[in-house]
């Protein structure tokens, strides 16, 4: 391993740990990288489903990704719900379209549809019961864990960044049950590390403070 490559995994690391572990005292400051990050994710696997485009294949879909990617970004920095909601709905997203790639399904229309339901479902429950502090939790530490196991997998398996992004759970299988075990008990301790540190803490808006 080359001393950049070995630089980036440290940072790549770090910020996985900081996501997992602190993930909500932080949100706010994370927006725009959240946003943009999920935005980028979305908007390329959308275009994969839709159109049959190959994953970041295309300068087409390299386009469409950052394009969505910047308003994700811009709209989450502004309004705070759409950054909750964002938040909700990747978490729902990434566990529909997980659950179909677990149990064997390659990437198709059906996936990203069950994935998108997902993450409908997750928003609405987050506003209807009004959960949004455990909501920010979980995706944090759920993303943040997976920001971790993504880096390890990188630096130990021999794929390109768009497969390991594109399906990780099915790679991590392929490889190694560990992985999965690992992503697990990492996105765990990230939950309880959180509920236990913030059970006083407010979080802030960029109006006021919401006590939820």
């Amino acid at each position: 391993m080359g001393f950049d490559l070995f630089c980036s995994t440290i940072l790549a690391l770090l910020f996985g740990l900081v996501v997992c572990f602190g993930g909500y005292r932080l949100f706010l400051n994370l927006l725009p990288i959240w946003g943009f990050f999920v935005g980028f994710l979305l908007g390329a696997a959308s275009l994969q489903a839709l159109a049959g485009v190959g994953f970041l294949a295309t300068v087409t879909s390299l386009l469409v990704a950052f394009l969505v990617a910047a308003l994700f970004a811009a709209l989450s920095y502004v309004f705070f719900a759409f950054a909750v909601a964002m938040a909700a709905g990747s978490l729902g997203y990434a566990l529909g379209a997980g659950l179909m790639n677990l149990i064997g399904l390659d990437w198709s229309f059906l996936v990203w549809l069950v994935g998108a339901a997902g993450g409908v479902v997750a928003v609405v429950i987050t506003f209807l019961f009004n959960i949004q502090k455990y909501a920010i939790i979980a995706a944090t530490a759920i993303n943040g864990a997976g920001m971790i196991v993504i880096t390890l997998m990188f630096g130990h398996i021999d794929m390109t960044t768009a497969w390991l992004v594109e399906n990780p759970i099915r790679l991590a299988l392929q490889d190694s049950p560990l992985w999965a075990i690992l992503f697990v008990l990492v996105a765990a301790a990230g939950i309880a590390a959180q509920v236990v540190t913030t059970r006083t803490y407010v979080a802030e808006t960029y109006e006021s403070r919401l006590e939820w």
